[in-house]
């Protein structure tokens, strides 16, 4: 089989690296892919993942026989749509679908209106309008970009002088392009935050190991948010009971609702949660495999990747038993000193010819010059490790990260630790 695999980031050799584990993978073309990404695959590194028309016309012509189409963007422009108007069997929801992630105010007045729990909100399009609201608002407070903005569109401001700044550098001053036309308002929630992603055909749903993200670029979650610094899966605060609520709550009412909004998601929709003194709310949806939540969930999946993928395209998921193996992962991601503001790049990088069994490097900022990989992005490499426990999946995970080197690299040393102190608890 020819698979297609759109996007060039951690996440996307994560799932190249699981897809080559089925005997019936031939090739498996990587769009853009990265330097690192083109050990397990052919990197077609002129086609960006946002060039719909040129991903069609690569895979009308090398006979692929499924893509998979794994970043937002390309998912909110229709990539899906348009491979499946030419016969190309994909993993993903269509774009309509995929409005769950591209429009806040999409999926905030979808769980509003079909009671599914969340943080209360307003929605604003007027600068003006939004700043008076806040004058009698509580803070704590979230405000949120409608549209897509790379993870980075949501601020949680402290006072009405930095939610003035963050209304002002949303709307007016478009820090986040036309995705902050529209912004929403939310209260701020308070618990542990949860990482569920879930296979799903539109009706049957297999949620993957839960885990925890570790968004702040320092130690003891300080500094700026970014895209992710490291994840651990599973995630102690997601308890069988926890479980069973959200799926009765949120999972199985979600998928309803888009069923009855004429816009049936297929693919891995991601559940932000947080675990609040109220029970499991909804913080965000996200309509793909997170990154780099992907890099310690996908490890631990026992059933055959490719057949999930195909279960969720043809509708029969239901009639497969997805499995995990038990034990539990640790992802560290080594970053660009400077991430998640400016940062060098060409920095050559060194790393060990092999790992331990259990450990494995994901690419995510990297490229190919001259026959050298050097870096290339904010977030480098993540380090998975696995293991029967979660500290030593952290031990090995933290071990491996010294036998990579490149000028500026940089770590938070405190992945996991917190989710430690709640099992020690």
């Amino acid at each position: 089989m020819n698979l297609l695999v759109v996007g060039g980031g951690g996440r996307e050799h994560a799932i190249i690296k699981k897809l080559r584990e089925n005997p019936e993978v031939t090739t498996i073309y990587a769009l853009p892919g990265n330097g690192g990404i083109a050990a397990d695959a052919i990197c077609v590194s002129e086609i960006g993942a946002k060039d719909i028309d040129k991903i069609v016309e690569f895979a009308q012509g090398h006979a692929i026989d499924f893509a998979v189409v794994a970043p937002d963007d390309p998912l909110a422009l229709g990539c899906v749509d348009r491979l499946h108007e030419v016969g190309i069997p994909c993993f993903g929801p269509d774009a309509k679908a995929a409005r769950i992630e591209a429009s806040k105010v999409f999926s905030k007045n979808l769980m509003k209106k079909y009671g599914i729990p969340t943080a209360s909100y307003e929605v604003f399009n007027d600068p003006a309008k939004a700043m008076e609201y806040l004058t009698g608002a509580s803070f704590p407070i979230v405000i949120k970009a409608d549209g897509l903005a790379l993870g980075k569109g949501v601020l949680i401001p402290q006072n009405l002088e930095e939610a003035k700044e963050a209304v002002k550098s949303i709307m007016e001053d478009k820090a986040f392009g036309d995705s902050g036309n529209e912004i929403v308002i939310e209260e701020f929630l308070t618990g542990p935050e949860v990482s569920v992603l879930a296979f799903t055909d539109g009706t049957a749903i297999a949620p993957m190991i839960s885990s925890m993200d570790h968004k702040r670029a320092g130690d003891g979650d300080t500094g700026l948010n970014t895209g992710g610094m490291g994840t651990i899966a599973p995630n102690p605060c997601y308890t069988a009971e926890v479980a069973e609520r959200c799926m009765n709550e949120i999972f199985l009412p979600t998928l309803a609702a888009m069923r009855a909004e004429g816009c049936p998601f297929k693919g891995c929709l991601y559940f932000g949660l947080m675990v609040t003194p109220n029970g499991p709310k909804v913080i965000e949806y996200n309509c793909r495999v997170g990154d780099p939540e992907t890099q310690v969930v996908l490890p631990l999946l026992k059933t055959d990747l490719l057949t999930v993928m195909q279960a969720v395209e043809n509708e029969t998921l239901g009639q497969l038993q997805v499995e995990w193996h038990d034990g539990a992962a640790a992802c560290v991601i080594l970053a660009s000193g400077g991430y998640p503001g400016s940062y060098a790049k060409g920095k050559v990088m060194t790393l060990p010819e092999t790992t331990p069994a259990n450990v494995t490097i994901y690419h995510a900022g990297d490229k190919l010059q001259d026959g050298v990989l050097v870096t290339s992005g904010g977030r480098v490499l993540g380090v998975t490790a696995t293991a029967p426990t979660l500290a030593e999946a952290l031990k090995d995970a933290y071990a491996a990260t010294e036998l990579v080197e490149f000028e500026g690299k940089y770590k938070r040393n405190d992945i996991g630790q917190r989710a430690l102190a709640i099992m020690e608890g």
